[in-house]
């Protein structure tokens, strides 16, 4: 069985947490790697059923964890049933090599703990709003990488995404941010190139 590096994707509701992970798997298999999902929802698997649905990545890949629970508990306090998953999936699959976690939506409070993960990923977007990165979150200012996403909206909602750079680099100034437009893919292989660097990914040989 090869090691595994488990990668947690949060963020509040429809910052694009899981068009992130839609976006990566395809990536990371690109790259070489072996790759698995795993979502979490309150009471329901509709993010794991939307990834499934996607056709990126083999559904038997994919679980889900019903949190029942303030998302946050699941990834921080008690995360017992998304290591339960991550289990299932190493037994299943023993080639494996990425787990993406993504948390059910939160606040800007919402963080990681190192049981679960081994590197974070904190996403927020333009839409909601571009004084985020000064409200000193602490998932914000915690996350081994920052995505700023829907770039393509700052125009129409009136965020000023130069204002929104200053404030995540005095935020964050010696952890990377990166600016997306998920749907159309803008900004992706930076932020690709930034994980599997900073999580030191290695694909086994092929």
């Amino acid at each position: 069985m090869t090691e595994v590096v488990r990668i947690g994707i949060g963020g509040p509701v429809g910052s694009g947490k899981t068009r992130l992970v839609e976006n990566l798997v395809p990536q990371l298999h690109r790259l070489g790697f072996s790759v698995a999902v795993i979502t979490n929802d309150l009471v329901t698997d509709e993010d794991a059923q939307r990834v499934r649905r996607s056709g990126v990545i083999d559904p038997d890949r994919v679980l889900a964890v019903e949190t029942g629970a303030c998302p946050h508990t699941a990834i921080r306090e008690d995360p017992s049933a998304n290591l339960a998953a991550v289990a299932r999936l190493c037994r299943r699959f023993p080639d494996l090599q990425v787990i993406l976690i993504e948390s059910g939506g939160d606040n800007l409070a919402a963080t990681f703990t190192s049981d679960l993960v081994d590197y974070w990923v904190f996403v927020i977007d333009t839409a909601a709003g571009d004084d985020i990165p000064r409200k000193n979150g602490i998932g914000l200012l915690q996350a081994d990488l920052l995505v700023v996403n829907k770039i393509d909206l700052a125009p129409l909602v009136g965020a000023d995404l130069e204002m929104m750079r200053r404030d995540c680099a005095a935020a964050r100034p010696v952890k990377p941010t990166v600016f997306t437009d998920l749907r159309s893919g803008q900004g992706l292989d930076e932020l690709t190139r930034q994980l599997v660097d900073a999580a030191m990914l290695t694909p086994s040989p092929q």
